[in-house]
């Protein structure tokens, strides 16, 4: 991904967190900071979280992306 690429989906992500959790600006910053390098955990956590129990999930944890890479 190019870089100013993720620098926008860094920022889209932390002002989403700001505005949601009613953050400051800092704080948000470094929360998605933290989503965006530990993507592969946060998306395991994601699947984990929302999947049905009894029912087997349409896509593999590993084949998903938390961005678009277009």
């Amino acid at each position: 991904m190019e870089r100013n690429t993720k620098l926008s989906y860094l920022m889209q992500l932390s002002w989403e967190i700001q505005r949601k959790k009613k953050h400051n600006r800092s704080k948000s910053l470094q929360a998605a900071w933290a989503i965006t390098l530990n993507e592969d955990i946060t998306i395991y956590y994601l699947v984990k979280r929302h999947s049905n129990k009894n029912a087997p999930n349409k896509v593999e944890a590993q084949h998903l992306t938390l961005f678009n890479s277009h």
